[in-house]
């Protein structure tokens, strides 16, 4: 006999009286009532157990977070909070669990104590919720750009490049820790290593996704990537996946139309898929607001949030005019920012990029051309001279959740681009090579899968947004 899932027994399409289901014990009431889920949706059925027929050593066995084989019929319930229930015919316990040691709890627990549980916070309900929800953002993702002729490519995860130029990075070597070669000069000898030189873990596939781009036209990478910055904050893993699509002859203004056009697919498709999940991550999140200072709480309830980018066409400012708006707010002049804008050519902070979005413009930002101190050697030079194409997409409640640009073409421009940043030619002689054999314009965005799932979720730290999070001091499971 067919077994069948939660999910599809609540639908009721398709399903005979008589079913087989497995599934983990939630809670069990009164040696009766079993609410049983498992993982294919939020909602429990309810199987009803015939105790008195029911072998007392069986019964004891059924406790909470218990693996259960079921076979019943789907009846009309008789109570209230579902439309249909099981009554129980056979039950089998596939797999006891100890109540008592059990650490999750038909109760509230922290999120901290949570993360200490990581291999079963995926049985409470806000952590189930959540990754079904990446798991259909990740779907999202690779059918947007299936759709719309982007290959895959899996770009390397050990390299020898920093994409970033930032040096933040994990080394990966074969070399004795203890006792490596060293060089005359008393420097370890990396040409001694496995692969003849300083590797480290990516910090991003973009490079290598560039080289892809200009022989397959579009492509995207969409895989994990490694910052070793030791920041201990709710916004950054060491660990994090990302997506990156590379395409050529686009310039900044068709990357900006493919990141809005894209972004509002992936939402689009949880919007329609995971609606029962969203719906219950939206209730979470009004009871956590009740307990935060107003400034603090989210400005739109959750599944409100997705469809303010979804139905919202994007505004697109130049850096230039966004530097001028923040300059004139009442919250620069009044001083309430905590970095107050004085002067073009600062960074941007997240509470100025809210401020574009919630308060000036009061819907998703596109800032562009941006200067290029403060960007990546990669990025276009425009003819002013110190502005690049680059461009960032801001979100309420997040800020920043896109980075992208126009890539540097001219192979003149990018060599001094390099030199003035103290990039070692002979380190990237191979994205050079793209410069000077038919070089066109191309673009292409990263975006931060797990920054993603945080907007959509609703959740307040990104280490709740990833299965196991790695994060400074933290490498369990």
């Amino acid at each position: 006999m067919k077994t069948y899932s939660v999910k599809e027994l609540l639908s009721e399409v398709n399903v005979p009286q008589d079913v087989t289901l497995k599934g983990w014990v939630r809670t069990f009431r009164a040696n009766r009532f079993i609410a049983l889920n498992d993982g294919s949706t939020i909602n429990n059925i309810q199987c009803v157990v015939d105790f008195e027929n029911t072998d007392e050593e069986v019964l004891k066995k059924i406790t909470t977070s218990a693996a259960v084989e079921i076979q019943g019929s789907l009846v009309a319930s008789q109570g209230k909070g579902q439309n249909v229930e099981i009554q129980v015919k056979n039950i089998v316990v596939l797999g006891e669990s100890n109540p008592e040691e059990y650490p999750i709890q038909p109760k509230k627990h922290s999120l901290e104590f949570l993360r200490q549980n990581a291999h079963l916070r995926v049985r409470t309900n806000t952590f189930s919720a959540v990754m079904r929800v990446r798991s259909a953002l990740s779907f999202a993702v690779h059918q947007y750009f299936q759709q719309n002729g982007f290959n895959y490519v899996n770009t390397p995860i050990i390299t020898g490049s920093d994409a970033e130029g930032a040096g933040e990075m994990f080394r990966v070597s074969a070399l004795d820790a203890e006792n490596p070669p060293k060089t005359e000069d008393g420097k370890v000898d990396f040409e001694e290593d496995f692969f003849g030189k300083e590797t480290n873990l990516t910090v991003s596939g973009q490079l290598e996704a560039e080289t892809y781009a200009m022989a397959l036209g579009k492509v995207y990478t969409f895989g994990p990537t490694f910052r070793a910055e030791n920041s201990n904050t709710t916004r950054h893993l060491a660990e994090f996946w990302m997506i990156e699509p590379e395409v050529a002859f686009m310039d900044l203004d068709g990357n900006m139309d493919l990141a809005e056009d894209f972004i509002k697919h992936v939402l689009g498709y949880i919007k329609e898929n995971c609606k029962d999940d969203l719906e219950f991550l939206e209730k979470r999140l009004l009871d956590e607001e009740k307990s935060k200072p107003q400034k603090d709480r989210s400005p739109m309830p959750l599944r409100e949030k997705i469809d303010f980018i979804v139905e919202n066409n994007f505004k697109r400012v130049s850096y230039t005019e966004a530097i001028d708006i923040l300059k004139d707010s009442k919250p620069n002049k009044k001083k309430q920012f905590d970095y107050i804008i004085e002067e073009w050519g600062a960074d941007l902070q997240s509470e100025h990029e809210r401020f574009l979005v919630e308060k000036h413009f009061k819907c998703p930002v596109i800032l562009f051309d941006y200067p290029a101190k403060i960007k990546a050697f990669y990025m276009r030079l425009n003819d002013d001279g110190k502005t690049v194409r680059a461009m960032d997409i801001l979100f309420p409640g997040i800020g920043e959740i896109v980075g992208g640009a126009q890539r540097e073409e001219r192979y003149d421009v990018l060599v001094e681009k390099m030199k003035a940043m103290g990039i070692d030619e002979k380190e990237l002689w191979w994205y050079l090579d793209l410069r000077k054999y038919g070089t066109a314009v191309h673009s292409g965005f990263g975006l931060g899968f797990e920054r993603l799932v945080l907007f959509a979720t609703g959740m307040t730290n990104i280490r709740d947004v990833i299965p196991f999070p790695r994060t400074p001091q933290n490498a369990e499971f």
